[in-house]
């Protein structure tokens, strides 16, 4: 008789906790996952209608076989599932050459030997007019990003998990974690569900969940504005990349139009301040950040109409260094922790749920998280 494959709960189901599910129920795994919200929702980080998907990352090359496996991941979602998650558009880095971010992309290429271009203002401007950049800026452009599209991702990795057994629980806020003789106690509604093994997947909730509190992830706040297009064909993905821009005026994240109207921009400059938690997620930005983003638009998209006809709000747990905490949990044997991808997490998914998958089932995985460790913020 073949023994029964472990019983696993997922303790939140946005992208990670998601993609987790359909990693492990794919591998035979008895998943029960649970979520406060709806799939999709959009009070955490995997809302927003589209994220950046990038090999040539400023964080560097030790996350290029990462980003590489979450590609080939995110092509076998989209054939399981009959959806189109990801289009490659390329991507852009603009900025000064010795501005940090822009030099930290162009090393990452290099020492990857991942295809690329440094393009000068002229040549910027004659294939990607849609941005402005000043004298002595450079964009970097990235074959080999593209762009995400974020809520159906979720749906479709849920889905794929309930197609190999998964029971998927929204709406099942839980209200204990809590360690056990030979495994985990979940308590959701009032009931409890007992499990061999627990991921932990909490996103900006983090400090909201005893086993998790300690691990130092703190929510902020990310604001996106939407800003119309004058040509809209110009700014579709065919012809406008995913962009990264940094200027002494300016910071943000720049996507194309998926909705017809507008390009969605993500100001960095303007911050991301901490919240309490994604419960008390304003619904709005105030006067003073619009009228911030449509100066930085103006200034250097000017193929916008340069006032936001679209505000979202959403949360995400941010770590002291902007990585995040993937691993056992520290304290917990049986316990695999997935939390603080510091806004840069979403792209890389697929390869986290497997990661989960490995770590919950035999304990190990050939990817080396040494950097990623959680042990590294409770070390004395």
């Amino acid at each position: 008789m073949t023994a029964a494959q472990p019983r696993v709960a997922i303790v939140g189901t946005g992208v990670i906790g998601a993609m987790a599910a359909w990693r492990l129920a794919a591998r035979g795994a008895r998943v029960l996952a649970f979520d406060a919200y709806g799939r999709g929702h959009d009070r955490g980080a995997s809302a927003g209608e589209s994220r950046i998907f990038r090999t040539v990352y400023k964080e560097g090359a030790s996350y290029v076989p990462l980003l590489l496996k979450a590609r080939e991941l995110w092509r076998t979602l989209e054939t399981d599932s009959g959806r189109a998650l990801l289009t490659l558009c390329g991507g852009l880095t603009l900025g000064a050459p010795d501005e940090p971010d822009v030099a930290a992309v162009r090393r990452c290429a290099e020492d990857a030997g991942l295809p690329h271009e440094i393009l000068d203002r002229a040549q910027s401007a004659a294939r990607f007019p849609q941005h402005r950049l000043d004298e002595g800026e450079i964009a970097v452009h990235d074959p080999g990003a593209g762009v995400l599209r974020p809520e159906p991702a979720v749906q479709a990795a849920l889905e794929a998990a309930e197609e190999h057994g998964a029971r998927i629980l929204g709406y099942h806020p839980v209200d204990d974690v809590t360690e056990r003789a030979g495994g985990w106690r979940i308590t959701a509604l009032g009931e409890t569900h007992d499990v061999d093994h627990v991921v932990l997947s909490p996103g900006p909730w983090a400090a909201r969940f005893a086993p998790t509190a300690a691990l130092p992830v703190q929510a902020q706040l990310i604001t996106a504005c939407w800003f119309a297009a004058r040509d809209v064909a110009a700014h579709r993905p065919d012809r406008l990349p995913i962009a990264i821009r940094r200027h002494p005026e300016a910071g943000f994240s720049c996507f194309p139009v998926l909705d017809g109207v507008a390009v969605k921009i993500v100001p960095h400059h303007l911050g991301w301040p901490p919240i309490d938690g994604p419960e008390n997620l304003p619904r709005g930005a105030d006067p003073g950040f619009a009228r911030a983003a449509s100066a930085a638009v103006a200034r250097l998209l000017p193929g916008l109409v340069p006032d936001p006809v679209r505000i979202g709000t959403y949360a995400e747990g941010f770590t002291p260094d902007g990585h995040p905490a993937v691993g056992a949990l520290p304290g917990a044997p049986g316990a695999t922790v997935l939390t603080g991808f510091s806004g840069h997490g979403f792209k890389l998914a697929p390869v986290f749920g497997q990661i989960a998958a490995d770590l919950a089932l035999t304990g190990e995985t050939a990817y080396d998280l040494t950097a990623l460790d959680p042990h590294r913020f409770t070390a004395t």
